[in-house]
C-alpha cells in the first residue's frame, strides 16, 4: 500500500479577510465562509476515504487550522492531533495582531531564505526545516497508510521541498486556495536514503 499524505489548507480565516497577522493570540479562527469550506472538504474526504480510512489527522495549532481540523476529524471518525511544527510563520510576540502595513515597518534588509523578513522573525529555511521534519515523522509513523495534515498555504508550499525535493528558493510561486486538498503518494519507505520518489497526485483541489 502506498503512503498517502493529504494536505488541507484551512478555510477562509478572519485574519486573512481583515488583513492582520494571525499568530497564536490574535487568530480569531474561521469566517462563516471558512466554516462552510471546512465542512465541505470534510464531506468530500469522508466520501473519498470511506474504503481507505485515514490513520490519523494532524493540524497546526493555530485556531483557523484546528477549527478546520475539527470538522474533518469528526467526519472521518478520528481524533485530530495538533503539532506546532505544522504552523505557518512563527511570528515574534510584537507582531501578533499587527496589520500588514504595521508589520512592514519592522522589515529586515535582505530578508528572504536565510534571513527573516521582519525583525526577530523566522526565516523561510527555518519554516521549511521544522515543517519538513514534522511531515516526514508523520509519513514514517503511518507508512503504507493515509494521513491528513491540516495547515496553511506555507504548509502546502513546504511539502514541495520536503517531498518534491525542490530547492529552498523556487523559481515560481504557488497559489493555495482555502479549503483545498493537495496529495502526495509514495510506494517507497518515507525515510529511506536516498529519499523515495513521491508523486504529486493533485494540487489545490478546492470544492467551494
Amino acid at each position: 500500500m502506498p503512503t498517502r499524505l493529504l494536505f488541507v489548507r484551512h478555510g477562509e480565516s478572519v485574519h486573512s479577510v481583515e488583513g492582520f497577522v494571525g499568530g497564536p493570540r490574535a487568530c480569531r479562527g474561521l469566517t462563516e465562509r471558512g466554516r462552510e469550506q471546512a465542512r465541505a472538504v470534510a464531506r468530500r474526504l469522508a466520501s473519498e476515504l470511506d474504503l481507505t480510512p485515514p490513520a490519523a489527522v494532524y493540524s497546526s495549532t493555530l485556531r483557523r487550522a484546528t477549527e478546520t481540523a475539527a470538522a474533518i476529524a469528526a467526519a472521518l471518525g478520528v481524533r485530530s492531533e495538533p503539532d506546532c511544527r505544522l504552523c505557518t510563520w512563527h511570528v515574534p510576540d510584537y507582531a501578533d495582531g499587527l496589520t500588514h502595513a504595521e508589520l512592514r515597518a519592522h522589515g529586515v534588509a535582505g530578508g528572504g531564505v536565510f534571513r527573516p523578513f521582519e525583525r526577530d522573525g523566522e526565516t523561510w529555511a527555518e519554516l521549511v526545516v521544522r515543517g519538513s521534519r514534522a511531515v516526514l515523522d508523520i509519513a514514517e509513523r503511518h507508512e503504507g497508510a493515509t494521513a491528513v495534515i491540516i495547515g496553511h498555504s506555507e504548509t502546502v508550499e513546504m511539502s514541495f521541498h520536503a517531498l518534491g525535493l525542490l530547492p529552498l528558493y523556487r523559481s515560481f510561486d504557488l497559489a493555495v486556495a482555502p479549503g483545498s486538498v493537495t496529495e502526495w503518494r509514495t510506494d517507497g519507505a518515507p525515510t529511506a536514503w536516498p529519499p523515495p520518489r513521491w508523486t504529486l497526485t493533485r494540487f489545490n483541489h478546492a470544492g467551494v
